[in-house]
């Protein structure tokens, strides 16, 4: 159950990229599942919203970022995450509040049971300076020297490929990521030429969507 729910709207730009191979088991390509396990077994990710418009009662998130990083495992009982996540340093205290409790999950969120339910454990939430470029062929992520992702092509698909996180009713790319890095301990991975996913998202509290 969420703690202390409130009502807020996040809406914005999304870029994801993990150590799965391409198309990633955990799309839909034209509404079908890709696959029921990660490529490896173990998936490692860092995933990334950029906030266009949105607030959490009377405080402006927008123009804010965040980042997330995490990694689970197929054969543990719930594929549960353990992630760090990283707060635009620029929002001052409320807003870097808001932004860690919606993130986690803690204030609920219809759209974001789609994986904050699956957050078990978060190793970390860091104050970051934080950098994202979301536009086609130039995607970036990188917050402070933990994480840093980079792509710029696109994977073709005949179907359209859809990713649960931003949701499967938003419309996105495939696309081939030539680095992702993360090294903020117990979260150290790096790989090359794997899977990512740009869309965008939109993002309500209980309260929000049921209005």
């Amino acid at each position: 159950m969420a703690d202390n729910a409130r009502s807020w709207h996040v809406a914005g730009s999304y870029f994801e990229a993990c150590n799965c191979d391409v198309i990633c088991p955990c799309r839909r390509q034209g509404g079908q599942k890709v696959a029921s396990r990660s490529t490896y077994g173990v998936c490692d990710f860092a995933l990334s919203w950029l906030i266009r418009n949105g607030s959490a009662e009377a405080t402006d998130l927008a123009g804010l970022k965040v980042v997330m990083a995490g990694s689970y495992d197929d054969d543990e009982e719930g594929q549960p995450w353990r992630v760090a996540l990283y707060v635009d340093e620029s929002a001052d205290q409320r807003q870097a509040e808001a932004l860690g409790a919606i993130f986690s999950g803690k204030w609920g969120g219809a759209a974001l049971r789609q994986f904050a339910a699956n957050i078990v454990q978060v190793h970390a939430v860091r104050r970051a300076k934080i950098a994202l470029d979301h536009r086609p062929s130039n995607w970036l992520i990188r917050a402070n020297e933990f994480v840093e992702v980079r792509a710029r092509e696109v994977v073709r698909s005949d179907l359209p490929v859809t990713c649960g996180i931003p949701g499967h009713d938003r419309t996105g790319d495939e696309v081939l990521a030539e680095v992702m890095r993360v090294d903020d301990a117990p979260l150290r991975f790096e790989v090359h030429g794997r899977c990512g996913y740009a869309s965008t998202f939109d993002y309500r509290s209980d309260e929000a969507a049921s209005r």
